[in-house]
């Protein structure tokens, strides 16, 4: 969906003549009161569930979304909005500057996520869903649904908030930072205009990949799944005494940055990671969240994960402790699962009971 009128951002710049991909799954009702909305995390996009036949690609959140899933998409109409800045498709660094005739690089402004909530609204004005029946996210999605309660109280019944965070910490911060360096100091990065030089700074974002997901496994899981055992231990059982890979985990890691160089765009690590950092709905209430949720009108249901250590669920505690201090509707479940943050995105029989037993609530409202 394209929009020519400009998007004033926070930054105090404009971004004109800008698309938004998006992709729906059900039947919107005669009166659109089923509409869903789901809010992306760092690295998805619009895909958020079914598959498509070419290139063969499951939607990053499949388990939840579709025929008979928690987000029943039998009774509701759910739609993925791919953010701005992204590199799936929505106007991006690596799209033409209309300014300039080449892509933008690190000319493209930053934006907040309070921008994309922004720009999502806009598409839900041109779809005509005056009202979502739910926003849900979870991580830097749910930063974005609990944005939508603040931002636009009047347009959403239920907000659904899952392993997120009001505000980042210090240490998330600093891991943010330490990722973005790897990639702003990589050779191949030519101040964002790599597309010009036909290059892309590999290095730089397998290393931001690889400490990124040392953040979202728990060190449970990860001494489950890898412990010390050493990638050729079938061979000889012991040390290379080098400085190649010797642990299974190294291997993993590594494997995940090569994968993740190869499709995801640097200009938009960038971007996000400097959007997660910014977000602090209380900076304007003098660091008072309660103050700042004292205009939501919605329903919420909070969730978290108690081996995950980047948005812990004291983070979301924090959150239930100022909606009930504005006496707001919020229902909290604390998962007890070992898979750190990323059992958001994972098959867990109370997570999923949860939700769905939550989405079975709303859908008795729905005409």
């Amino acid at each position: 969906m394209h929009f020519a009128e400009p998007l004033l951002l926070q930054s105090g710049a404009q971004l004109g003549d800008y698309t938004l991909m998006y992709e729906t799954y059900g039947t919107l009702n005669a009166d659109k009161s089923n509409a869903v909305l789901i809010c992306h995390a760092l690295n998805a996009s619009h895909h958020v569930a079914g598959h498509y036949a070419t290139p063969k690609s499951a939607g990053w959140w499949d388990n939840m979304v579709g025929p008979g899933k928690p987000v029943d998409t039998d009774r509701f109409f759910v739609i993925g909005i791919n953010n701005l800045g992204s590199c799936f498709g929505s106007t991006g660094p690596m799209h033409v500057n209309p300014a300039t005739g080449k892509p933008y690089g690190a000319a493209f402004p930053l934006v907040t996520v309070e921008d994309w909530v922004a720009a999502q609204a806009r598409l839900a004005d041109r779809l005509g869903i005056e009202q979502f029946a739910a926003v849900m996210g979870g991580s830097l999605g749910g930063m974005q649904a609990l944005s939508w309660a603040i931002m636009y109280p009047d347009r959403l019944r239920h907000c659904i908030v899952i392993a997120s965070t009001p505000k980042l910490s210090a240490q998330n911060i600093a891991f943010n930072d330490v990722a973005r360096q790897a990639i702003l100091t990589d050779p191949d990065y030519h101040g964002g205009d790599f597309y010009e030089h036909d290059v892309v700074p590999k290095n730089g974002l397998k290393v931001a990949r690889m400490i990124g997901h040392i953040t979202y496994l728990s060190n449970d899981d990860m001494a489950e799944k890898f412990g010390r055992k050493l990638r050729n231990a079938a061979e000889t059982n012991d040390y290379n005494f080098d400085f190649g890979i010797d642990f299974e985990i190294e291997s993993y890691l590594r494997y995940q940055g090569d994968k993740f160089s190869e499709y995801f765009d640097a200009n938009t690590y960038l971007l996000i990671t400097k959007a997660l950092d910014y977000f602090d709905p209380a900076r304007e209430h003098g660091g008072d969240l309660t103050k700042a949720l004292a205009g939501t009108k919605a329903q919420f249901l909070v969730a978290s994960f108690t081996t995950d250590w980047r948005f812990s669920p004291e983070r979301s505690r924090e959150i239930v402790e100022a909606l009930i201090s504005n006496r707001r509707r919020v229902s909290y479940a604390e998962i007890d699962a070992p898979h750190g943050h990323d059992a958001f995105l994972l098959e867990d029989a109370r997570y999923m009971n949860v939700v769905r037993a939550y989405y079975k609530r709303i859908a008795l409202e729905v005409a």
